[in-house]
């Protein structure tokens, strides 16, 4: 279990560094427009659904989402940066998305009420994935879909931080499919290429917590 202190200083970590960065994030990548449309398209979102685009920095998925639900549906974008969300409102103001200043960790969603989940980059950048994954499988409504994206893969973005992909990483294709099971969710597929990655996963039909389960048959 994280504690109080930890979670407190990783948030002002991950403030620290994406707050000055946040005016000219969506210049640094500008070529990444038609991989989000892509991965928001394989999402499915449905019609009319509310989906959550998790860790939504600059709201480069806010557009796609948007026309992905329709104007029926609901689009909430929800960051921890206030200087990224700024960004968001600004730039994507025509996605008539719902903008949420909140720690991914303490999510203000109603158990069962999510038809849809976009999460890019993020589980690399909080302190308890699996506490996370939880998290989302609550919130999440039958049916509910998780997309998990970067838009560049693991291998050509551990080069460009000159770093070594360790085994046990929790993205890597061997790995998460047993991270997702254990954490409320059944894996679709994933696609850790070069250009992008992109895991897809569903909640499962029996959405409680495995070692409850586990307790409950006993």
């Amino acid at each position: 279990m994280i504690g109080v202190e930890q979670l407190r200083s990783h948030l002002q970590s991950t403030r620290a560094f994406f707050g000055p960065r946040a005016a000219g994030w969506e210049e640094r990548f500008p070529d990444d427009e038609p991989l989000y449309a892509a991965a928001v398209a394989e999402l499915c979102p449905p019609q009319g659904g509310v989906v959550v685009d998790l860790g939504c920095g600059t709201g480069r998925a806010l557009a796609d989402l948007r026309r992905a639900v329709g104007g029926d549906g609901v689009v909430v974008g929800i960051d921890a940066t206030p200087e990224m969300l700024e960004v968001a409102r600004a730039r994507h103001s025509d996605a008539r998305s719902d903008l949420l200043l909140a720690d991914a960790t303490s999510l203000p969603l109603a158990p069962g009420s999510v038809a849809a989940i976009f999460a890019a980059g993020l589980l690399t950048h909080v302190p308890d994935p699996r506490e996370l994954l939880r998290t989302l499988a609550r919130v999440s409504r039958p049916g509910c879909r998780l997309a998990l994206f970067h838009p560049v893969g693991r291998a050509v973005l551990a080069a460009r931080h000159e770093r070594m992909l360790a085994p046990d990483d929790l993205l890597d294709p061997s790995v998460l499919p047993d991270v997702l099971t254990g954490t409320g969710w059944v894996t679709e597929r994933i696609d850790d290429s070069d250009d992008r990655y992109l895991a897809i996963a569903h909640v499962a039909s029996d959405r409680r917590d495995p070692e409850v389960a586990k307790t409950a048959r006993r």
